[in-house]
């Protein structure tokens, strides 16, 4: 532990830009190493390349080639329906040539005993179907032939039959044969069909003969197995009564055309019965030849399956290997890689390490050279995280990545955000329940981890410390509103309130007297049900909104001038910190200052019209609306400041700027070249690019207006946007209040155990789906919109990018 660097949160790691040059010989080892300890993001210097004209393609596409091969084993496991190797097995590490052999000979073996299971379970299939054929048509045939004699006379003979065929065939390659009859009057086709098709099939054949035809179906006994799909499909067994060579062409072109197959049938009954013993004789050959071939298969693929996870893994890794191999440039000698890229300071010595023991483990004779270089880019943005930090990192970058060494809202949105989330559910016996299912989450966390879970259910199981700290809030929240599923309870002492007189009759018209000191913590339990309950509520919540919002802002503009003095920017803390400090406070923290006043003086004046008249006659007298001496007074000097703080934010910054830059390349003040004044500020949607292009004064000008707008009126509306707490809260407390008092007590009031039981019932749907989801995620998203517009644009930039090291780490997350 000694040996790690300290963790910073409240900035991102400090980078440096360094080079590689790496034998060719030690290449593989060294890249392989760095992705091993993950600290090293690679630059590609060869991005004006197609990946066909990059040094290492040819590795890159062996690796896609064993890559599909290896998705291809995978398939047909879980096509064979085998369960996957729990644990690799152990096997001696294997060259990745000798790996491409046996891949290419297990995939050979394994197409060729396919290809042949599917040849014996097409016949398979094929004599199935005509067994079941056979089956069916017999009745048909017996069927008919017992309504009339005539009709038994005219199919007599078969319309297969045929003369010169041999006598020493056995009849089931006699009947397979196609043959013609040289007879006419009434035949049949006897087939099978898809059951999906039926319908079609002999809509079609009705119109095509113009109903000169009798069509019989009767449903499989079986299911046949698809072999594309894999799938059962159940089939309809037919046949065809017709007349004439002309409509016989014709239904054998809709049975081709319908996927239908069709099979001799003999009248015979002997014959019926000896190619029924056949065909039941070759079934019985195949299932055997068929399992056998199943059997075989499925150890090939189970002797593959314990290995499956090593190589897919093994070869993952070496064709990201190769593709960073193809990100680095050849030097002049052709004998060496050069490569560029970004590292964390404290990494260095790891990383020099294992270039180290690449250079002995590839016995290379000459040594790879790492040294740091200067660099014009910006460099990534790395903060390390653990695992309670990690989700409201995530919630910060969801709105942009920080700038390099910008100051990270994360450090805040820990405190911040649960906190205002608590504001709007307020209640402890949800965030009890919030809170149970946060360490319900914990408790299994090393489970869950190792598993593959459902987008809600990894949304949840990521979010699990947030969720944690959001109930705790919750219950301190809900036991300053005093509220337990809406219910106030005498938790800290007894009310400071009481009745007129013992029977209370006039509590809900004249109110209740205060008789002792103020309730100790919280909201007084008495004001619940009283008749100035929701005004007092209203009040207390609606204030208490505007504080925190306040403060909020305050705390981000305070947060920009840390920037901007870290950052050595002179400029945005006299023109924009301290402008912006004055006309935030001047109005909203007066009213701030108001508000606390009020609270504590008890006083009675009205602050909408203290803020109103400020504006509109503010050298009029307050009367009964002053809350302090010097008020007046102090109102004026307050409006004029903030008068002044506008022009201040929109004027002096483009003409300092612009000063600066003429001096600049006059040769005045050359000092200035590597200050922040001209070359580190910047700002991250400006105009102004002082590297190669001319200074325009009149698009930062324009930029600087736009900002200084923005600001007045953010002033307010971010204000104003504050009072969602208040709303939120207020709507969330009467709704579990309605569910209390209208369906659980309602309920109660019955004395029948069915309608109690029904109503708690729904009391318990209404409370989990409604209140501990619903307003969950509104109060959450409401907290996110307050952390991303009104807390974070007084000073986030979020402009920058992640840093991304080659890791094979991140390489096997990437494909989970």
């Amino acid at each position: 532990m000694e040996n790690l660097a300290a963790m910073d949160l409240m900035r991102s790691e400090k980078m440096t830009f360094v080079q590689l040059i790496i034998p060719v010989e030690s290449a593989h080892h060294a890249i392989t190493y760095l992705a091993q300890i993950g600290l090293l993001q690679f630059r590609d210097l060869n991005a004006d390349k197609s990946p066909f004209q990059r040094t290492f393609v040819n590795q890159v596409k062996r690796c896609a080639e064993m890559s599909r091969k290896l998705r291809f084993f995978k398939d047909q496991t879980q096509k064979a329906a085998l369960l996957p190797s729990p644990r690799p097995a152990s096997q001696p590490d294997i060259e990745l040539e000798e790996l491409e052999i046996h891949l290419a000979e297990h995939e050979h073996e394994l197409i060729e005993m396919n290809a042949n299971s599917e040849k014996l379970r097409q016949s398979y299939n094929e004599l199935l179907e005509f067994k079941m054929v056979l089956q069916k048509a017999s009745d048909f045939l017996v069927s008919r032939r017992s309504h009339t004699t005539a009709q038994e006379t005219e199919l007599n003979e078969n319309v297969y039959s045929n003369d010169n065929y041999s006598d020493t065939a056995s009849l089931l390659e006699q009947e397979m044969q196609p043959e013609l009859s040289n007879q006419s009057g009434v035949r049949f086709i006897s087939g099978i069909i898809c059951k999906s098709k039926i319908v079609q099939f002999e809509r079609m054949l009705f119109r095509t003969t113009r109903g000169n035809m009798l069509f019989h179906q009767a449903v499989a006994d079986e299911e046949i197995l698809d072999p594309s799909s894999n799938e059962m499909v159940e089939k309809i067994v037919f046949v065809v009564f017709f007349s004439g060579e002309q409509a016989r062409s014709k239904i054998l072109k809709i049975c081709e055309a319908f996927g239908a197959n069709c099979y001799p049938v003999p009248e015979d009954v002997t014959k019926r019965r000896q190619i029924t013993r056949e065909v039941l004789s070759r079934l019985s050959e195949l299932e055997t030849t068929l399992d056998v071939g199943l059997r075989h298969r499925d150890k090939a693929l189970t002797s593959i399956g314990f290995h499956l996870t090593k190589w897919m893994n093994m070869v993952r890794r070496e064709k990201a290997v190769y593709d960073t191999l193809n990100m680095l440039n050849f030097d002049v000698t052709k004998k060496c890689l050069v490569g560029e890229g970004w590292c964390p300071i404290f990494a260095k010595t790891k990383i020099q390490e294992a270039l180290q023991r690449a250079t002995m483990d590839s016995n290379s004779q000459v040594g790879i050279i790492f040294h740091v270089m200067d660099a014009v880019d910006l460099p990534p943005t790395y903060f390390r995280t653990n695992r309670f930090t990690n989700a409201y990192q995530e919630i910060v970058d969801a709105y942009g990545v920080a700038k390099y060494q910008e100051v990270n809202p994360a450090v805040y949105t820990i405190v911040t955000f649960p906190f205002l989330f608590a504001v709007m559910f307020g209640d402890w016996g949800h965030g009890i329940c919030l809170f149970l299912g946060a360490l319900v989450l914990i408790s299994k966390e090393s489970k869950l981890s190792s598993q593959k879970l459902g987008s809600f259910m990894e949304m949840l199981f990521g979010g699990r410390y947030v969720l944690l700290l959001m109930s705790i809030f919750s219950i301190y929240c809900g036991l300053i509103y005093n509220e337990f599923f809406s219910v106030p309870f005498h938790i800290f002492g007894g009310s400071a309130y009481k009745c007129r007189d013992a029977s209370c009759s006039d509590a809900q018209t004249l109110g209740l007297i205060k008789y002792s000191d103020p309730y100790p913590f919280g909201v007084d339990p008495s004001w619940r049900g009283s008749r100035s309950e929701l005004p007092f509520l209203n009040s207390l919540k609606m204030k208490m909104s505007i504080l925190l919002g306040i403060a909020q802002m305050n705390l981000g503009i305070i947060l920009s001038y840390f920037n901007a003095r870290f950052f050595n920017s002179s400029l945005d803390i006299k023109y924009q910190f301290v402008p912006q400090v004055i006309f935030l406070n001047s109005l909203f923290g007066y009213l701030s200052l108001l508000i606390v006043v009020k609270w504590c003086t008890g006083s009675q004046a009205d602050l909408y019209h203290v803020m109103i008249y400020m504006f509109l006659s503010p050298f009029e007298a307050l009367g009964e609306n002053q809350l302090f001496w010097g008020q007046s007074v102090l109102q004026v000097i307050l409006l004029l400041l903030a008068l002044v703080a506008v022009p201040w934010m929109l004027f002096p910054k483009p003409f300092i700027l612009k000063r600066l830059h003429t001096e600049r390349f006059q040769g005045r003040t050359y000092g200035l070249l590597g200050t922040s004044e001209v070359d580190i500020y910047e700002e991250p949607d400006s105009a102004r690019q002082h590297h190669h292009e001319e200074f325009n004064f009149s698009e930062v000008f324009v930029h600087q207006m736009i900002h200084s707008i923005e600001f007045v009126l953010g002033a307010v509306s971010n204000t104003a946007s504050y009072l969602r707490l208040w709303a939120l809260s207020l709507a969330h407390s009467e709704l579990s209040t309605v569910f209390y008092e209208k369906v659980l007590l309602l309920a109660w009031g019955y004395d029948n155990l069915i309608i109690r039981l029904i109503g708690l019932a729904v009391f318990a749907f209404a409370t989990t789906f409604i209140l501990l989801m619903m307003e969950t995620l509104s109060a959450f998203l409401h907290a996110l919109r307050l952390h991303w517009v009104e807390f974070q644009n007084k000073f986030y930039h979020g402009d920058g990018y992640k840093f991304k090291p080659f890791s094979f780490v991140a390489l096997a997350d990437d494909e989970d």
